[in-house]
């Protein structure tokens, strides 16, 4: 724990200090009594510290009480101590009194200011963690440790949304998981699927065919296993297909525009389904005889059956995209400007279907990996050799090997340059190639092609001692005093695919060997012609070449309407999250249903779609993501209960409002707002108040549990009660259920313990924070109690 440096300025004024916070953004800060700022600074629980810490203290005309007729103001560096000690607060507000008396310690009391009360970072224990140890999300981080974790003094009332879950933030088109996941939870297949094909319409593809990012981020990684998303997703994949006419509909209102997608690959139907959906005509051109691009052509039909890409064209088919096979754009008479005089604008997405050679002596010798996975798909390959090489190691250098295996060759090795921790393709896919006999010889590169009489006998290889160099370019090194021959009578290159841009001529702009696009906007040179997918950005998986198609039709439906792109909305910091605590203990994920590997073939799927079941079974394991640290503000829940509003430098609004879960923040607030002052407004004569908050020992400076209660008590009966509750939630939380019980009702012990269930009837408690439910019932209960009657 270091202190980190800082520069200390002091304003006389506000706006000085507003002036400078918005100069120098978010590495500023203010302070005040600096009780919480200071000591989040020496515990250097941020990654980056504020630069410039904005002294308050001498904004002289900020502290003051000043009591009017109808009610009280209080200034913003008004300190907790002069709260709780003035005599109009503890006469006519003895709620807020209490609460400003239980802070802390005195010597704290005299220094803390209501503002900064409101306004103190999450008090989190992984939040407040020294040395930022938690890659915690109020700090911008990618998951809340406490769902799994220790969480006694957690949220017994839900999450709230900072941040996008991380399984969503992984993924790259962002499908909103959690989201599928609940409604799974609830029975509603149907809306499952329709809230999956709002970011993936090609479902039942990546269920298949997916990396599988989002189960790398998910949370359960670390505490047991991540929920089998790729194998729910497949599931809804398969029943949008099955239900098509349902969710594959036509636009109820076209645009009178027109789009070409050239490719028919990931990128172009993502990119063709999200422009059609817009009510654009929308025809894709794709010089293949079927539509699919490597979908259909080169991916191993064990791994995505054919039938399965015919029924997703059909489906995008059904909304009224055209397809049109055979045309290879810039032969037949069917150029780019051809394309641009019919259409109102081209997205080009042509992928690379030229595999990469060698640069060896005798290189003819060698065979293509992606051309022999083709014939394979057009079921016109040639007989595999007894001893197959394949040099790659990646997954497409996986599907080659497990390819030549299944045609018969007796033995199959892979050879790459990267190590075993560092290979391009996914874990999975290098657990399977071991399943089925496959050797993978690592950090090996070939040097030589071994020859005689003509005839291939091998290659050989040397040592490579690094892939990339210092900062992360491929670069291989090598050490030319270890070299082995690993025999061969048939050698398949999968080290990487190139783009055939013959079609272009020279009216586009390319660099080194790929079309140039806006990486924001995916807009080429020529107006109104955008691109993306591998032939922008050299070869990547299926869902990254659907996140480049859904980007482009962002950015052409933009062009076409004349206006701004539309980007996708944060998720709002006041949506609550119900966590769904059956998630919460340990579990096993479900198995995906596979074939034994002497049981695998060529012609069908080695795996299966999961039951309803089990389907169920695994929406069950999504916790629902977020965060689960509690607002610690006594006052905050004080001022709730009071119905008081904040003022600050740019807007008035009532404390309620005040609260938000967001990164490094409690609040509202923009970075440049700041308190001053707070408005309470004149209660009835019959007004009765308490404050009560439970702790573990009494110098602690937040609730377990607070509870601030105020209500007119008028013939002996309860009117506009307020009930808030602190601590036991990401924002303070009324409990409305409890005011409306109490209106009209005499105090009683019976009314009491009704109340105190019904306080706590919508928790849900974490794995280690029941007791605080407890807690809270026991407050309510002595609260309403306490009340003459």
């Amino acid at each position: 724990m270091t202190l980190e440096p800082f520069k200390y300025i002091s304003v006389d004024t506000l706006q000085a200090a507003e002036d400078l916070l918005k100069e120098h953004g978010d590495r500023s800060a203010v302070i005040a009594g600096g009780t919480d700022l200071l000591g989040a600074l020496k515990d250097a629980i941020h990654a980056h510290p504020p630069e410039l810490l904005i002294g308050l203290k001498s904004v002289t005309d900020l502290n003051y009480v000043t009591v009017e007729a109808d009610g009280v103001r209080i200034g913003a560096l008004t300190t907790l101590a002069q709260i709780a000690k003035h005599p109009a607060i503890r006469q006519t507000y003895p709620l807020l009194s209490q609460a400003a008396t239980s802070v802390a310690s005195p010597q704290i009391r005299n220094v803390a200011t209501i503002a900064g009360n409101l306004c103190q970072e999450p008090r989190c224990w992984y939040y407040r963690n020294p040395d930022n140890t938690f890659d915690c999300l109020r700090k911008g981080g990618g998951q809340c440790d406490a769902l799994f974790a220790e969480n006694r003094y957690h949220s017994i009332f839900g999450g709230m949304s900072v941040a996008a879950a991380p399984c969503t933030t992984g993924c790259p088109i962002h499908n909103d998981i959690p989201a599928y996941m609940e409604t799974l939870r609830l029975g509603q297949v149907e809306q499952a699927a329709a809230t999956l094909l709002r970011t993936n319409p090609l479902a039942a593809i990546t269920g298949r065919a997916c990396a599988h990012y989002c189960e790398e981020a998910c949370n359960r990684v670390d505490y047991d296993q991540p929920v089998s998303i790729r194998d729910v997703e497949r599931y809804l994949g398969d029943y949008a297909l099955e239900h098509a006419r349902d969710y594959y509909r036509s636009p109820e209102a076209e645009s009178g525009k027109s789009v070409a997608v050239v490719g028919a690959g990931p990128a172009g139907l993502t990119a063709a389904y999200f422009l059609r959906k817009q009510g654009h005509a929308v025809t894709v051109y794709d010089r293949m005889p079927e539509a699919g691009g490597m979908l259909a052509h080169s991916i191993p039909a064990y791994r995505l059956p054919k039938a399965v890409v015919r029924a997703q064209i059909e489906a995008l088919g059904g909304m009224g995209i055209r397809f049109e096979t055979g045309i290879n754009v810039g032969n037949n008479g069917v150029t780019l400007d051809d394309l641009r005089s019919r259409h109102a604008s081209i997205f080009l997405a042509t992928g690379l279907w030229n595999g990469k050679k060698l640069r060896l002596e005798r290189g003819d010798l060698l065979d293509s990996g992606l051309e022999f996975l083709m014939d394979v798909q057009a079921g016109a390959a040639k007989p595999v050799g007894e001893r197959v090489l394949v040099i790659g190691g990646g997954s497409v250098a996986v599907d080659v090997a497990i390819t030549a295996k299944r045609m018969g060759a007796r033995q199959v090795t892979m050879a790459c340059l990267e190590s075993l921790e560092i290979m391009p393709a996914i874990p999975e896919d290098i657990e399977q190639a071991h399943e089925e006999g496959i050797a993978i010889l690592p950090s090996w590169g070939p040097q030589r092609v071994v020859e005689q009489d003509g005839k291939l006998t091998g290659i050989e290889l040397v040592r490579c001692t690094s892939v990339f160099d210092k900062d992360g370019r491929f670069a291989p090194s090598f050490d030319p005093e270890v070299t082995t021959i690993a025999a061969a009578d048939q050698v398949l290159l999968a080290i990487g695919q190139a783009a055939d841009l013959a079609y272009l001529g020279t009216s586009l702009g390319t660099e080194r060997g790929m079309i140039v696009a806006d990486n924001k906007t995916a807009a080429t040179s020529l107006d109104g012609v955008f691109a993306g997918g591998d032939v922008t950005g050299g070869p990547a998986t299926v869902v990254q070449a659907m996140a480049a198609g859904k980007k482009a039709a962002i950015a052409i439906d933009a062009y076409l309407r004349a206006a701004p792109p539309q980007t996708a909305s944060a998720p709002r910091s006041q949506d609550r999250l119900t966590i769904n605590q059956a998630a919460l203990a340990t579990s096993s994920r479900t198995p995906t249903p596979r074939l034994h590997a002497p049981q695998r073939t060529l012609l069908g799927e080695d795996a299966s779609t999961l039951t309803a079941d089990a389907v169920t079974q695994e929406a069950f394991r999504c916790a629902n993501c977020g965060c689960v640290a509690v607002n610690a503000s006594d006052l905050a829940t004080a001022l709730i209960a009071l119905d008081a509003q904040v003022k600050t430098n740019q807007r008035t609004l009532a404390v309620e409002e005040l609260f938000a879960a967001a990164v490094s923040r409690t609040t509202v607030l923009a970075a440049d707002e700041l308190i001053e002052e707070i408005r309470i407004p004149a209660l009835p004569p019959e007004s009765r108040q308490i404050y009560l908050k439970f702790r573990t020992r009494n110098a602690i400076d937040f609730p377990i549990v607070g509870l601030a209660f105020r209500a007119t008590l008028r013939e002996n009966t309860f009117h506009d009660a307020r009930l808030v509750l602190g601590a036991v939630a990401p924002i303070p939380l009324r409990a409305r259920a409890v005011e409306d019980l109490l209106e009209g009702q005499a105090p009683s012990e019976t009314l009491a313990q009704e109340a105190a269930l019904l306080a706590v009837r919508d928790a849900q408690p974490l794995a280690r924070n029941k007791a605080k439910v407890e807690v809270v019932k026991a407050l309510v209960k002595k609260a309403i109690a306490s009340q003459p009657g």
